[in-house]
């Protein structure tokens, strides 16, 4: 590891002890009074979008393909640590008989590209301690940032993209693509139309089974995210089952999230499976007798307007794989998992009444494009609906769906449920990213009002496929 390398991770990881072991740091710190408003912000239109991906490991390259598709966006940059990883994603634009973007690689070969390549946007799938200053960076170089979950490790961080992008007006999107995902849109579109009444409750999770993957050696990229559940213990992976349900209640428009309280189980499992590994594999030695983050969080949130919110995390408990998602009003109740379930009392409904209620009520985005999205492919359609709303929405100078603001509000869980924890479960206050425009901030739009004018370039079949396909 290069020394460059190490002073960066230790910077990331003495911002993280910082976030949980002070618990001041909040609005009063980092949140300078006043600023431009983005929420509803409409940047300039960008008839073409010159778009660079960095981070081309596990969702770089389904990335790739999906904007591949868009003919409103060019991807003009591919970027890597590894160079072989660059000449890879070269290789699905070039099957599709797109041109070679640029490439660059290396430690510093985002930082490279910033300063030579004229970007519109830049779309970062890297490690998660990257997240943030890739973002701050790529605003500051006069680019938008759309970016995979979370947007920040900090407090701190998220107060710095927040600023970033008010002082840049460009756009900071985290790429949550859960909110695309059909069934959360057609809760979504039914809470707008009042057919759940006053929401009272909601709950999401990402409780998901990766034991096995954390400890592959071939899987992430120096184990980086084996080692993120031993430097934090709280939520690590909030935003999944967190934006579908923040959207629902209308979070940061209308209503913000006001204080939280998590509580951790004990490590049941990692541990142990640190262990048995090195027990015939040398490999795994560094990852014995180390403190692992707890199998199951819960983390509760009351809202400003009184609301409650629940979030899970477990990603080592052998269950099925579940985002939770329950929506409960004072007329309607909805759940995702295990089944899609919608109830107007005291039962579920049928199954013929529930395909009337998608047929009455599904989203404008998802009729328009929900097909062609199923065949690109990415997590069952949502990526590529995420990805091609980005675009329709640049080119045509629309707000985006998910605002900065989104962005910090949903990522601060993961520190602020971490300092709960380590301080026996105590209620800590979340900060309001908007200083107050929640009360004015108007929910997005889910019509296609303005945009719905980019097209989508026919399916190529392929030898592989370079999504990420978990349901």
């Amino acid at each position: 590891m290069n020394s460059n390398r190490r002073d960066f991770l230790k910077k990331a990881s003495l911002l993280s002890s910082v976030a949980v072991s002070l618990p001041a740091l909040h609005q009063n710190a980092f949140g300078a009074q006043g600023g431009f408003n983005m929420s509803g912000y409409a940047a300039p239109k960008i008839e073409k979008v010159r778009v660079a991906v960095i981070g081309l490991g596990m969702r770089g390259p389904g990335a790739v393909d999906r904007l591949s598709y868009i003919e409103g966006a060019e991807i003009v940059a591919l970027c890597d640590k590894h160079a072989d990883r660059v000449a890879k994603a070269q290789k699905i634009l070039t099957n599709k008989g797109l041109k070679e973007a640029q490439s660059f690689s290396g430690e510093d070969g985002w930082q490279q590209m910033l300063k030579e390549v004229e970007l519109d946007l830049v779309y970062i799938c890297t490690p998660w301690p990257y997240h943030a200053p890739m973002s701050i960076a790529a605003m500051k170089s006069g680019a938008h940032a759309a970016c995979e979950v979370p947007i920040g490790l900090t407090v701190k961080e998220c107060w710095e993209v927040v600023k970033t992008s008010e002082e840049t007006k460009k756009h900071c999107m985290m790429l949550e693509n859960c909110c695309y995902d059909f069934f959360e849109m057609l809760t979504l579109n039914m809470v707008r139309q009042g057919l759940f009444g006053e929401l009272i409750h909601a709950e999401g999770a990402y409780i998901h089974d990766l034991l096995d993957l954390n400890f592959n050696k071939n899987g992430y990229d120096n184990m980086w995210r084996l080692r993120e559940n031993i430097k934090m213990n709280g939520n690590l992976y909030p935003t999944h089952g967190l934006g579908p349900i923040a959207q629902c209640m209308n979070i940061n428009r209308g209503d913000r999230m006001a204080h939280l309280v998590a509580m951790q189980s004990n490590d049941f499992m990692m541990a142990d499976k640190a262990r048995e590994l090195a027990a015939s594999d040398a490999f795994y030695q560094e990852f014995v007798g180390k403190k692992y983050r707890g199998n199951m969080d819960t983390t509760l949130i009351k809202t400003e307007k009184g609301k409650t919110m629940m979030l899970q995390h477990d990603v080592t408990s052998p269950r099925p794989y579940s985002r939770l998602h329950v929506v409960s009003g004072t007329k309607a109740f909805a759940q995702k998992y295990p089944e899609e379930r919608i109830a107007f009392g005291h039962s579920f409904i049928k199954e013929d009444e529930l395909k009337g209620l998608y047929e009455k009520y599904t989203p404008e985005l998802i009729s328009y494009i929900g097909e062609q999205a199923k065949q690109v492919g990415g997590h069952g359609g949502m990526d590529f609906m995420m990805d091609w709303r980005l675009i329709d929405c640049l080119r045509n100078g629309l707000p985006l769906d998910q605002d900065v603001y989104d962005g910090a509000s949903w990522s601060v869980i993961v520190p602020l449920s971490c300092e709960s924890v380590a301080r026996n479960s105590k209620t800590v206050a979340i900060p309001d990213f908007t200083k107050g425009a929640w009360k004015t901030n108007k929910p997005h739009d889910l019509t296609l009002n303005g945009g719905g004018n980019t097209g989508i370039r026919p399916k190529v079949n392929k030898t592989q496929d370079n999504q990420l396909n978990v349901k």
